[in-house]
Order: structure tokens, then C-alpha cells, then sequence
């Protein structure tokens, strides 16, 4: 069967992606032309062309960077930079697709493609791609990740400017006075996240994501523990989620909350929870490469270290995917030869070189893969070394369903609230997340048959 033959495609993407770090539906319109059947126009490559940055705050500075140096190469070209927070870019662009307002060029990374690919929102970017300067430049693995993430249709619809990956951040000051052992293992987490808690003089051993966001980081505990290797059944059918081995696993974890994390978690956002990680006394930080140099600058490399998820028993790896971020070019535009030209520009060695170093990620760009300021940032030359050395396992997340975004974050993220505030039981909040991938994998299983 075709879909057999694609979810084979799909593993071995997963494979290769720990190579990538390890080396560094229908339109709405009636004609199937994009959102709202508008075709857009390739217009005259000058004017002005608008850019959404899907992690707007936290990139702005260094977009604002580039689009500088852009600007400065295509005098004929102004960017118009409009910067979105990575918790409501999801919704912005929902709500553009319904009432029109989508920009030329925008950040569309592999969890939100099949959504936005499914509305008939995006330009297929594989002909401009052969075209260009790109072409062969680009990390084969990253590429064929976008694809892979897109629905189905197998085509390229993002290109990629950054892998990233999940990094436990501890307090080694900390550490050290507790007498502590590096929390290699999930046995060591949970020792040194109670062990280094005092409410009393408001420190704590962990800080938890409650808010938006929360979901990723929490499944990523799960199947950490568990060992459970495949988010679907032998079949590809029924999902991992609620097996009772997970099921106990977040039981654990949702238990820190308020026993070793303060009670601000619940509503915290990966920035919240950085910046708060950042300022206090807290032991230890899940969260991925791209918050490396916000540690470095506000605590100086002396006093953390960013290393690989925690092993389970057996010494053995296992965590979720992480998406693999890019640039779309929106079908609607009506200047898409100059938004080509930014997104070409953008991903070009020095440009993406400078971008990953801000951002402590991996460069898509296979030249600025190269570049000296990766073997000095450990995290990202640990998270290679766990990637390649046969101890890790990836559990690949159904990013191709169009669905995915919608449950994994606004269907769910405040039952998992409720998890952490004891008011709904792990075994429930599973289920009924379950239930839900189950429903959204049959039926794009129906139609990709």
C-alpha cells in the first residue's frame, strides 16, 4: 500500500534527522489556487515585501540583522518586518487564511506545514529551489524532513534554516554544593530535582512548562522514561500516547509540579520559563538548543551545562522529534520573486551561519555547517555526539497530520493545566488525546490509501 511506503519514508527521515545534528486537503478556493482561490503574482522581484517572523522577540533582533544586510545587497527590495510571538503565529495565520492579510514570506516550521500546505496556503518551493543558488547547498536531511512533514503530496513547501534539539540545562554551582551527580539518568533527575527544592527560601530543583508549549516538552518526559520507541502501533493505526507505561511516566512527571517547581509554571511559556530559570535559583531547565545564549549571557558558561535528555534503563535514549524550522513563501503574495530573492538570501551561508550562532541551532546551509562557532557551543556538539553514537532513539511526532498542531497545543495544553493542578488524571488526559490522533491518523490514512 502507498501509505506503507510513506510512513517507511517517514521513519527513515526520523533516522537521518539525528544525522542532520549529528553532522553539525484541499485549497479553500474552488480552484485549487491557494486561500481563497487566490493565486498571487511572481510580480517585478522590487517593491516592498512583508515577513512574518514565527518567533517574534526572540529572533527579532537578529532577523532585523539580516534583513539589514538584505536590504543593503537588493537596495530595489524593503522588507517590511512584523514580528509574532511562536505561541499565536499558529492562530495569526489561521485567522489571515479566513480574512486575508497573509504576508509574501513567512517562518514555517515542519509541525505547522500539513495545516497551512492543506488550505492551499503555500507556494510548492521545489522548482525555485533546483533554480537557485541553494540548489545542492542545503542539508539533504533537513530538506526531506519539510517534505516529509508536508501531508502526503511530497513536495517542499518550507526551506529549512535550522534544526534543533531537546537539551537539559542544570545549575552545575548548584550541583556542586548539593554534592549532586549530573542528572545523566531519569534516576538522577528526579533525585536532584527534590534534593535541590527549599520553598522556603523560594528554591527550587525544577522549573515545568504549564503554559503554551507545554505539551511537546511533557511527551517528551514521557516517552524519555518509558522507552516506548514508536508513536504509532505495528499497524500505524492506534497511537503509543496513552500506553500504560506512559500513562505512569507523566504521572511522575506531572507530580513536580508545585512538589519541586514553583507555582508560576502553570501559565509559563518557554520564554517565561527561561527567563525565570535564568534569574533565580532553580536546578535544572528543559528546553531545546535555541535558549543556549540566553544562559551564557545571563549566567556565564561557568555556571550550566546544556547536555542530552536523560537515559532511561539500559543506558538507552529515547525522545521526541524536534521540527525542523524554515521560510515559506505564502501563495497569495504578489511579489514572490522578491520574497524567493529573501528566502534565498537568508538561507546563504553567511546569513544562515550568523542566524543558527544567535539562535544556538543547527544551519541547514551545508557551508555554514562548517563554521568555527559550533564545535565552541557544547550543547550542539553534545547533542551530535548523542545522536550519532547509537544511544539515542527518536519517537518521531505525526507532524504530517494536519491536525497535529491544533491538538497538541489549543485542544489540549489546558487539560494538561489540569493535570498539574490534580483536577484530571494522567490516564485521562491520554486517553482523550488518544482518541483524537487515533481519529486524525485514520482519516488521513483513508486518504492517502
Amino acid at each position: 500500500m502507498k501509505i506503507s511506503n510513506r510512513r517507511s519514508r517517514r521513519a527513515t527521515t526520523v533516522v537521518a534527522l539525528g544525522a542532520v545534528l549529528a553532522l553539525t486537503a484541499t485549497a479553500c478556493g474552488d480552484d485549487g489556487s491557494g486561500a481563497g482561490g487566490d493565486k498571487g503574482a511572481e510580480g517585478s522581484g522590487k517593491g516592498k515585501i512583508v515577513f512574518w517572523d514565527n518567533n517574534g522577540g526572540v529572533r527579532t533582533e537578529i532577523w532585523k540583522e539580516i534583513i539589514a544586510d538584505f536590504e543593503k545587497a537588493n537596495p530595489d527590495v524593503d522588507v517590511e518586518y512584523v514580528g509574532i510571538a511562536a505561541t499565536e503565529y499558529q492562530s495569526k495565520v489561521d485567522t489571515a487564511l479566513q480574512g486575508g492579510g497573509l504576508p509574501d514570506v513567512g517562518g514555517v516550521g515542519s509541525a505547522m506545514i500539513a495545516g497551512f500546505a492543506a488550505q492551499g496556503a503555500l507556494e510548492p518551493l521545489d522548482e525555485r529551489l533546483a533554480g537557485s543558488s541553494l540548489d545542492g547547498r542545503l542539508n539533504k536531511d533537513m530538506v526531506e524532513s519539510l517534505k516529509a512533514a508536508g501531508g502526503g503530496d511530497d513536495k517542499l513547501y518550507s526551506i529549512p534554516t535550522s534544526a534543533n534539539n531537546g537539551v537539559l540545562y542544570y545549575r552545575t554551582d548548584l550541583f556542586e554544593k548539593a554534592g549532586l551527580e549530573e542528572p545523566t539518568t531519569w534516576e538522577r533527575f528526579f533525585t536532584a530535582a527534590e534534593k535541590l527544592t527549599d520553598k522556603g527560601r523560594n528554591e527550587f530543583g525544577y522549573t515545568i512548562r504549564g503554559g503554551a508549549g507545554s505539551i511537546a516538552q511533557a511527551l517528551d518526559a514521557m516517552y524519555g522514561q518509558s522507552g516506548i520507541t514508536s508513536f504509532w502501533d505495528a499497524g500505524g493505526e492506534r497511537t503509543t500516547l496513552n500506553d500504560p507505561k506512559n500513562v505512569a511516566a507523566l504521572e511522575k512527571y506531572a507530580g513536580l509540579y508545585k512538589k519541586v517547581t514553583p507555582a508560576a509554571d502553570l501559565n509559563n511559556d518557554f520564554t517565561k520559563m527561561v527567563a525565570q530559570w535564568d534569574s533565580g535559583t532553580i536546578g535544572m531547565l528543559n528546553h531545546n538548543l535555541g535558549s543556549y545564549q540566553d544562559h551564557v549571557k545571563a549566567l556565564g558558561a561557568d555556571k550550566f551545562r546544556g547536555i542530552p535528555q536523560p537515559t532511561g534503563p539500559g543506558g538507552r535514549r529515547v525522545q521526541v522529534s524536534n521540527p525542523v524550522d524554515g521560510l515559506g513563501l505564502f501563495k497569495s503574495g504578489k511579489n514572490k520573486e522578491a520574497a524567493w530573492k529573501f528566502i534565498e538570501f537568508a538561507t546563504s551561508r553567511a546569513e544562515n551561519s550568523k542566524f543558527n550562532e544567535a539562535a544556538g541551532q543547527v544551519p541547514s546551509n551545508a557551508d555554514a555547517a562548517k563554521d568555527a562557532w559550533i564545535s565552541k557551543a557544547e550543547p550542539t556538539k553534545l547533542a551530535a555526539q548523542a545522536l550519532s553514537d547509537g544511544s539515542t532513539s527518536i519517537v518521531q511526532l505525526p507532524y504530517y497530520l494536519p491536525d497535529w498542531n491544533t491538538i497538541s497545543k489549543a485542544d489540549n495544553e489546558p487539560n494538561f493545566q489540569k493535570v498539574l493542578l490534580g483536577k484530571m488524571s494522567a490516564q485521562a488526559f491520554l486517553d482523550a488525546m488518544a482518541e483524537q490522533l487515533n481519529a486524525a491518523q485514520k482519516e488521513w490514512n483513508e486518504q492517502n490509501a
